[in-house]
């Protein structure tokens, strides 16, 4: 291991996303690590972009000869994972990798860097502010949207297991909050 990284996790709806991205262009020194997949690209990604899009027989030879930091077998031959080589290619440039991800991998990538690696929650205020927040996306069946709110209670769990828990209840001052947050970690303050 070379360096530290930041990992940002959330359930879906929770703000996740937004946050890491205005981290992205806050930070200059951070760098977007990129998820390996065996699922098919859909049109509008972009290899290495949005994914690194392998099949699942190359996945499994990956796993075979211990080339991801962390990864998982969603479905049933369906496998997401972050390779060792993306971790180099970031600390090479001399930067440091944000990860978005899933709170299994999350506390997978925090096991693996330990005190190098800063673990974020994002909690949203509550899960009925959540079902709204999901609600107005305008994406998801009535059947969807459950699955996504029982997937998010049990996620909610996970925000033990993270260095700190930040409630998304002001979208603005939270993009500040972990901004300085991450910062100190990367300047070595407590």
């Amino acid at each position: 291991m070379q360096g530290k990284a930041i990992i940002v996790s959330a359930p879906s709806g929770a703000g996740k996303t937004t946050i890491v991205r205005r981290l992205l262009k806050a930070v200059p020194q951070l760098d977007f690590s990129v998820s390996a997949c065996s699922r098919p690209k859909r049109e509008e990604e972009t290899n290495g972009k949005d994914y690194y899009f392998i099949t699942a027989g190359e996945f499994r030879e990956k796993i075979a000869r211990d080339e991801f930091v962390e990864w998982q077998e969603v479905y049933p031959g369906s496998y997401y994972g972050t390779l060792k080589s993306e971790m180099d290619r970031i600390w090479s440039l001399g930067r440091t990798p944000i990860f978005d991800v899933d709170v299994v991998g999350a506390v997978n990538l925090k096991k693996y860097f330990g005190d190098a690696g800063l673990g974020i929650f994002i909690h949203p205020p509550s899960v009925a502010e959540l079902e709204n927040r999901l609600r107005k996306r305008g994406t998801e069946s009535d059947e969807m949207l459950r699955k996504r709110l029982d997937k998010a209670e049990y996620e909610l769990t996970f925000a033990r297991y993270f260095d700190t828990v930040v409630i998304n209840d002001d979208l603005e001052d939270k993009c500040m909050q972990v901004t300085k947050l991450v910062q100190d970690f990367l300047l070595g303050k407590d």
